[in-house]
């Protein structure tokens, strides 16, 4: 029986993109015979939003330890909000005490949370465990320092992470038995800032399907109340709106502008654009989409939704759409959950983006325009869309293509990485 410590600050019930990953796992890990700890943490002032139906779905044979998070309340006085920064020491001396007690095979970091990645190398030394480490977004990014690019968030919060990236990301990576990405160009620039990372194993793993909570919410639907007004062409998408991904969102509105002047009803209705607590987000669509003429077809919601209504809206919309950005590196971790609830998909990407090759591997097409902004072509094309779905004529993603990314098989994937990893000490 194989032994893994996971490593996951955010856990249900606290509903935060980042832990879906080994959520939708853990099923198959135990099913498998895999013995599953997850450190996380008592956060008593989460930032995210708490979704107590996520709990119901971590097996039972799984044990999660929580360890002490500091309050907002005192540290928010210092500009201290992170939930890892909160609860670093405590992550520490709990998962020291986790492995002083008992062998664990390996660790498993899988989080955005970097800041408690340099914990593997510590314990590591400490106990000679190996660790992997599962790598969502990059922890370095050169994006807001390129030409043209949107003010960085955060202010000083985000030069200081960027700074302390810098500083531990080498010395972090240099001890990991495996690395996994949800996009082979976080590697590559890993490689590229460290000459001797070229021979650190590394595995691309998108976001697998979720397949088992698209059923769940599936069986719901008729009994919930509905998220999207009847009437006309409804588009829908759920979660956060980057700046990078605003030249998207215009190549969409042009289309929508164009092909209302046919007669065509359309509406776009986006949910949980910001990361922002409840009521404080600022819009994102709204101005840019005054500016075609659609402040009365495109609705924003900037408040997270919660996960299972997320999947509701994925089921509900006549379409789903998704958004490249112009952090081509980038791509959407909910590719997979949008294309397997199986309704129509509009996507836009600037020319260049991962995203468009990760949804050709799919099988799905997507519309790209030059970097600075839509185009006429890509314009016309996203209208022939449009079209074609208010006609009835749009194909649903081809289920087939997404076998191997199902959640089972990323699971499976996982718990080989893990077990090749287990025998690297």
């Amino acid at each position: 029986m194989r032994r893994v410590l996971i490593i996951s600050p955010h856990f249900p019930p606290v509903n935060a993109p980042d832990m879906q990953r080994v959520r939708m796992s853990l099923p198959y890990f135990t099913t498998a015979g895999w013995e599953v700890t997850v450190l996380t943490v008592a956060d008593p002032t989460p930032t995210a939003p708490l979704e107590p139906e996520l709990a119901a779905t971590v097996p039972a044979g799984v044990r999660v330890v929580r360890a002490h998070c500091c309050s907002r309340r005192w540290t928010g006085l210092l500009g201290v909000n992170n939930v890892a920064l909160r609860s670093l020491p405590f992550l520490f001396l709990t998962g020291c005490r986790l492995l002083a007690a008992r062998r664990y095979d390996v660790v498993y970091f899988s989080t955005t949370m970097f800041i408690v990645l340099p914990l593997g190398r510590i314990w590591k030394m400490l106990f000679d465990v190996p660790y992997v480490i599962d790598l969502q977004d990059p922890w370095v990014s050169d994006y807001y320092e390129r030409p043209g690019a949107p003010r960085p968030p955060g202010g000083w919060k985000y030069r200081f992470a960027q700074g302390l990236g810098r500083a531990l990301e080498g010395w972090t990576m240099r001890g990991v038995a495996h690395l996994i990405t949800v996009s082979a160009s976080y590697a590559d620039g890993l490689r590229q800032r460290h000459p001797t990372l070229r021979a650190m194993p590394a595995t691309e793993l998108p976001f697998g399907s979720p397949d088992p909570d698209l059923q769940l919410a599936a069986s719901r639907l008729a009994a919930r109340p509905p998220l999207l007004p009847a009437g006309g062409l409804r588009l829908g998408f759920a979660g956060a709106l980057g700046p990078g991904m605003l030249a998207a969102a215009e190549g969409l509105f042009a289309a929508m502008a164009a092909v209302r002047q046919d007669g065509l009803r359309v509406s776009a209705h986006f949910f949980g654009t910001s990361y922002a607590p409840a009521a404080q987000g600022r819009p994102a669509t709204l101005a840019l989409a005054a500016q075609y003429g659609l402040s009365d077809c495109v609705h924003e919601q900037t408040d997270r939704l919660p996960y299972f209504d997320a999947l509701q809206l994925m089921l509900e919309a006549d379409a789903n759409l998704l958004f490249g950005s112009t952090d081509l590196a980038f791509t959407p971790s909910k590719i997979l959950a949008v294309l397997a609830a199986g309704r129509p998909v509009i996507a836009l990407a600037p020319a260049g983006s991962a995203m468009v090759d990760r949804l050709a591997r799919l099988g799905q097409g997507c519309v790209s325009f030059p970097g600075s902004g839509p185009d006429a072509d890509s314009v016309r094309a996203t209208g022939t869309q449009l079209r074609a779905l208010a006609a009835g004529q749009a194909t649903a993603p081809d289920r087939s293509a997404l076998a191997r990314y199902s959640a089972r098989a990323v699971a499976e994937r996982q718990m080989e990485i893990l077990a090749r990893a287990a025998t690297s000490v």
